[in-house]
Order: C-alpha cells, then structure tokens, then sequence
C-alpha cells in the first residue's frame, strides 16, 4: 500500500472517530506511520484529504451500481435496481454524518463550497444517465430536472439518516426504510405518472407485499 493510500485509509478512521472539524493532521499521519511531512507531500490541506476520500467512496458506489445496471434490461428493472440501492444507503450511518458535517462545513467556506458542488455534479452524472433512461420511456414532462432527483434522494437519505441517529425510538430503521421508499416511489410517480396515478414501481412493490 503506497502513502496517499495509507494516509486515505488512516483518515477514514480518524474522521469516523472525531468528525471533520475535530480531527487533527497530526493523529492522520501517525496512524498511517507517517509524519506531517509524507501528508503535505501527498495533499494541500485536510479538506483535500477529505475531498479524496469522499470522492473514493462516491466512486466505488457508483462502479457497484453501474455494474449491477449492466446485467439488467429494460427501465423498470433499472429502476427497481437504483430503488434497492437507495434504501440501502440509509444503513451506512458513518457516511451520512460525515458527508452531512462536510457539507455545513462546506456551506460556510465558499471555496470548498464551490469545490463539493462542482464534484457533486460530477459524480451524479450516472445516476442521472439512469433516470433519464426511465424518463425518456415516458411521454409526460417531468416537473423537476434529473439531477434535481439525484440530489434530492441524496439529501433524503442524509437527512432521515441523522435523524435516526439522533433518536433510533422515536424513527427506527425500519420506519426510515419505509419513509424513504414512500419517498422514492412518490418522486418517481411525479416523474412517470400512469393513467392510474400510480407508478408501474408502486404497483409491483405492492404486489411484493
């Protein structure tokens, strides 16, 4: 494993441990075994240490999607396909509070604001590729742009995330589970409504039931 990787993967642990703000670059390299040195070496600061490690995992998201997408014909398996992987986003807790603290930090400090959003952007293009494949199979004019829907199921999962985290009685998981698939089902038949008012999505998940 070279440095950068290690310095990733030491980072990734201090970062889940203290948060964003709180963790020092001196306790990130000396859990890689390295010094304050072999960091600068290898990264500007520690927002481009995490800008690193937030697209990294961003990435290795979309590869898992893209590759499952590749196996599946027609825009309602895909759909059902990008519904599951949704859903299953809520369950990685560490992820959701980190990105979420990211993003206040990011919201203050408009350079780095700048930065997140133009990556943001970047890397929703295939999840938008996929919506924009189910929505080309409809003759109805979606209200809202696909990468409005990217990021607002984004923002959804955080959102219900941390609160799950804040008080797991009052929304247990699979409360969270069932809001976010209303959520997701909701949005969907906006975008693709049917003579019925009910998405083909809606329909089959209900018959699963």
């Amino acid at each position: 494993m070279n440095t950068r990787a290690r310095l990733l993967r030491a980072a990734e642990k201090v970062f889940a441990r203290d948060g964003f703000e709180a963790a020092r670059l001196e306790e990130i390299a000396a859990e890689a075994g390295y010094t304050r040195g072999a960091f600068y070496a290898n990264f500007s600061s520690k927002e481009d240490l995490f800008f690193a490690l937030l697209e990294g995992e961003i990435s290795s998201r979309i590869d898992a999607i893209e590759a499952l997408m590749q196996d599946l014909d027609g825009p309602q398996a895909k759909l059902q396909a990008l519904r599951a992987f949704f859903l299953g986003l809520c369950q990685d807790r560490r992820w959701s509070l980190l990105a979420l603290e990211f993003k206040l930090f990011a919201v203050r400090h408009p350079e780095v604001r700048a930065r997140l959003a133009a990556m943001n952007r970047r890397l929703a293009r295939p999840r938008i590729r996929i919506l924009q494949q189910v929505m080309r199979g409809s003759a109805n004019k979606a209200p809202v742009s696909a990468t409005a829907v990217a990021m607002s199921l984004s923002a959804a999962t955080s959102a219900l995330a941390l609160e799950h985290m804040l008080d797991r009685n009052a929304l247990p998981e699979v409360t969270m589970k069932r809001i976010l698939a209303a959520y997701f089902d909701g949005l969907i038949a906006v975008l693709l409504p049917a003579a019925s008012g009910k998405s083909k999505l809606q329909v089959a998940n209900r018959q699963r039931r």
